[in-house]
């Protein structure tokens, strides 16, 4: 087994996880077969009870792991199918700790930072290992910034665990900002020296430096940064900031062949140069698109790049295959409030509803379904996006007045969402949800079950409370609602859909963790299409 970690340093946001993610990419097409984790420095147990402002979108596993959103990328760009093993929190680490500790595992020993901690962290990566015996490489990406107090027991965890597992065995990759000071027209190498430095004081020295860089390196700041960073010119590697799309970016490492570096410093002999023909085509087709299609996504914390991360690159991704570039119509859902949805919406080709929790913004949704449905516009709606589907078909199409979820109206008239059984009596808000994959049955002559090419059972990933609630399933299938799928196990409502509708569908779970480059997701695959087929000036 050969171990990649990637580090960071200067600031954050360098793109680490890309960085992590194209490596990866780009050894699949060596051949070798890799897996990726993270490592967050941060005391929450996972992200799962934390603020799309603090920390974005939260990314759901198959086996109902709530995780960061780097480990999006990791899935999208390679082809791991990834598990709770592959992220680890400061906050898991200390929870295992004191519960080893309480259990007498220590034996009555003082338990310390170092080993204690330090050996819970280097556990998880041979656990990760003995999770994949067939894995050849397994990437490492280490949240933060290098000299963050936060991290530093995972630089710790790391430096022991080279050095037990050999030095031969292992690549540290460091991620740099190159600045460029415009006023004297110089791009500035003395941020990463320091960074190199502050790592090398740890006992890490890296065998790769990646720069972020606006502009192309010269030789003489490779030389340089070479030079004070001890590391061999060839293996200062650009990383600049790509023109159309994050999916660029295994295409510009390779400009440096970063993946012949890495495999030359692990002494992997028998990997062949990779054909990127397939991810060039791919990225051709996002930068050369033939059409284009407008969708708002309708949300309340549009306002944040990453807080619907996954759901804008199923669009980008589907759009690829149609040759069409998605135009994102960023939506706020309490505006619509204010403003309604003819103001603030307009014409668009499309409207999708994500997932979200909370009461907040929950009417401008509401007001954003009942458009798409009244002006025949291609709806897509995710999660509480198909929960606002059935309480505006319920309100305006089955004349159930005041109809809602429990979740925002605990005093509904018409609780035509409500809380799962199981979910009653619950305390603790982590990991408590309906988490993870599960099977659904697909009913055959519908949309949904045409776009996943006729198969009768799919699985699919879940985060939620609240479901359909059954009790009101006749009264709206006979106004016109068509249930497409329900759970295999418990027969819970997971799509709805309107046949007269161009495009009209909902979805409980969250297809957009699983679209892929030249692999969208189905549903996301037949909205785009339905989007441009019934482009406005266009003949539905």
């Amino acid at each position: 087994m050969k171990y990649i970690f990637v580090t960071g340093g200067v600031v954050s946001s360098l793109g680490k996880g890309l960085a992590a993610a194209s490596i990866g990419t780009l050894l699949e097409h060596r051949g070798l077969k890799v897996t990726i984790q993270k490592f967050d420095p941060y005391l929450n147990v996972d992200p799962g009870t934390m603020s799309p402002y603090q920390h974005g979108e939260v990314y759901v596993l198959n086996d109902g792991a709530e995780t960061d959103l780097d480990l999006g990328h990791y899935e999208r760009f390679t082809n791991c199918v990834l598990t709770r093993f592959n992220n680890l929190t400061s906050g898991q680490v200390f929870e295992n700790v004191i519960k080893k500790e309480r259990k007498g595992d220590y034996l009555g020993k003082t338990v310390q930072f170092i080993p204690h901690v330090t050996d819970e962290i280097k556990l998880r990566i041979h656990d990760l290992s003995a999770a994949n015996p067939g894995v050849d490489v397994i990437l490492t990406e280490i949240g933060g910034t290098v000299g963050d107090i936060e991290g530093h027991l995972f630089l710790e965890a790391l430096r022991q665990f080279s050095l037990e597992v050999g030095r031969e065995n292992v690549c540290f990759i460091h991620v740099t900002l190159l600045p460029l000071i415009r006023a004297a027209g110089e791009i500035k190498t003395k941020p990463t020296q320091q960074s190199v430095a502050k790592l090398r004081e740890i006992g890490i020295q890296p065998d790769i430096i990646i720069c972020r860089t606006e502009h192309d390196l010269d030789e003489d700041n490779r030389r340089k940064i070479a030079m004070f960073c001890n590391v061999e010119q060839q293996n200062v590697v650009a990383f600049r900031d790509v023109k159309h799309t994050i999916y660029e970016c295994p295409l510009d490492l390779r400009r440096d062949k970063i993946d012949r570096l890495v495999v030359d410093n692990l002494g992997i002999t028998d990997s062949p140069t990779p054909s990127l023909a397939q991810w060039e085509d791919f990225v051709d087709r996002l930068i050369n698109p033939r059409h284009t299609v407008n969708i708002a996504v309708v949300g309340k914390y549009i306002e944040l790049q990453d807080a619907y991360k996954s759901i804008y690159e199923s669009l980008t991704i589907a759009g690829a295959t149609h040759h069409t570039k998605v135009n994102i119509v960023r939506i706020d859902s309490e505006a619509i409030e204010q403003d309604g949805p003819e103001t603030l919406i307009g014409e668009v080709d499309g409207i999708l509803i994500p997932g979200g929790f909370g009461d907040r913004g929950i009417q401008g949704k509401i007001q954003a379904a009942h458009y798409a449905r009244s002006m025949r516009i291609p709806y897509f709606g995710i999660c509480l996006g198909m929960q606002v589907a059935v309480i505006e078909f319920a309100r305006n199409a089955c004349d159930l007045e005041g109809a809602h979820s429990t979740e925002c109206n605990k005093e509904t008239p018409h609780p035509v969402i409500c809380l799962q059984e199981e979910q009653k009596g619950v305390a603790d808000m982590g990991a408590t949800m309906r988490l993870g994959s599960c099977e659904s049955i697909l009913y055959p002559g519908t949309r949904a079950a045409e776009l996943y090419k006729g198969a009768d059972r799919i699985n699919e990933r879940h985060r939620h409370r609240y479901e359909f609630n059954p009790d009101y399933l006749d009264q709206l299938k006979e106004a016109g609602l068509v249930i497409s799928s329900v759970s295999a196990a418990e027969g819970l409502v997971e799509m709805i859909e309107l046949p007269e509708h161009p495009f009209y569908l909902g979805a409980q779970f969250h297809p957009e963790f699983q679209s892929k480059p030249n692999n969208p997701h189905p549903l996301f695959s037949g909205f785009v299409k339905a989007a441009l087929d019934c482009k406005v000036g266009m003949p539905a």
